[in-house]
């Protein structure tokens, strides 16, 4: 099955390229693999909530934005690899949650990424991983997910 076939087939439609909010690009392909660059939760050009997890964001809710990270990820990677069918599965996920100091769940927080793109690329989205917890994030936002995907 094709990647956009399981997308359709998951009621997933990808969003626009979210605009960096800096001097880089979204994602760079080489050697066979497309690295994205940081994405935040944005939907529809606006950050869903901003602060700390463990205090103004709930770990579910957390969850939920890096969720949001991921497709925005898979989408800034099929715009540089010239579509979603392009995209083989997931090497690598780092995650950055942006923490109260007394919030440990970060690993949890970050599941909402990997699960996301486990359920569209199967064992193909196994991936290595980090989630590192850090005391703030661009624009204040509670997450930033950065995914690097393999090429078919």
């Amino acid at each position: 099955m094709t990647v956009s076939a399981r997308l359709a087939e998951l009621g997933i439609e990808l969003p626009a390229v979210a605009a960096p909010v800096a001097a880089y690009v979204p994602a760079v392909v080489h050697g066979g693999v497309v690295y994205t660059a940081g994405q935040l939760p944005f939907q529809d050009g606006a950050l869903p909530a901003t602060g700390k997890v463990g205090a103004e964001v709930t770990p579910e809710d957390a969850k939920g934005y890096a969720r949001i990270c991921a497709l925005n990820a898979l989408a800034a990677a099929a715009d540089a690899a010239g579509g979603v069918d392009r995209i083989a599965g997931v090497l690598r996920v780092g995650g950055f949650v942006a923490s109260d100091p007394s919030f440990p769940g970060q690993p949890a927080v970050i599941n909402g990424a990997s699960e996301v793109l486990g359920e569209i690329f199967g064992d193909a989205g196994r991936h290595a991983r980090a989630a590192v917890g850090v005391s703030v994030l661009p624009l204040d936002s509670p997450v930033e997910v950065e995914v690097s995907f393999l090429l078919a």
